[in-house]
């Protein structure tokens, strides 16, 4: 019943242009037009690197929609965690009863009650199971759809600020190893996206573990 479970981002575009030319000749007939010269070759060439660093699930999470979003879904799921929660209570206190039962007790009377406690821990567990992977599955599209729009900020804000280049140091397994704090750029699109989208903070309030199970993991968005 200790167990902890881990919880819990797709973008495209393009442009197509076009141009036309033609002319007229007075008397003489047209001639045929001539065939389009072939575009020169562009030598790439270096520009200063500028490198940002953003902890990306973390900064959607930290966004006023994002903490928005877990809220809602961990009100969805009180009654669930109650419900689990009344559950957990019940079995513990079988297993004090059972602890403190006379030694006179027969054997068959504590076989009898250890398979009662054991299908209702069982029962227990599976439920608990069910309602995770439900609160997983819920939670992750939420902040699935805030992580799109935050994207979008993102982009935005690098591309205005004239970043070359942008690394996501919260994602597990990063190569970032060590970097200057003041490239980092989370709180500064936290800050961006919340006044583009104009979502007020949620009102304060007291630490909430609504996922059905008695440890709460922290929530994640999905990965993009």
């Amino acid at each position: 019943m200790n167990r902890t479970h881990r919880l819990v981002s797709a973008f495209a575009a393009g442009i197509v242009a076009m141009s036309t030319v033609s002319g007229i000749a007075q008397t003489a007939p047209a001639p045929a037009p001539a065939a389009p010269a072939a575009p020169a070759a562009v030598a790439p060439q270096a520009i200063p690197a500028k490198v940002a660093l953003i902890a990306f699930q973390q900064a959607v999470v930290a966004t006023n929609e994002g903490q928005r979003s877990v809220l809602e879904v961990q009100k969805k799921y009180e009654p669930k965690k109650a419900q689990i929660d009344s559950m957990s209570g019940e079995v513990d206190s079988l297993k004090k009863q059972l602890d403190a039962a006379p030694a006179t007790m027969s054997a068959e009377e504590r076989a009898s009650r250890v398979r009662a406690i054991d299908t209702k821990e069982k029962q227990l567990n599976r439920d608990a199971e069910d309602a995770t992977t439900a609160y997983n599955t819920d939670l992750q599209e939420a902040l699935g759809k805030v992580a799109q729009k935050v994207m979008a900020v993102t982009r935005e804000y690098c591309a205005k600020s004239g970043f070359t280049l942008l690394l996501d140091v919260g994602e597990q397994g990063s190569n970032v190893l060590w970097a200057n704090q003041s490239t980092d750029i989370s709180q500064a699109v936290v800050t961006a996206y919340n006044t583009t989208s104009g979502v007020a903070a949620p009102p304060p309030s007291a630490p909430s573990s609504a996922a059905p199970h008695r440890t709460a993991p922290a929530a994640r968005p999905p990965a993009r």
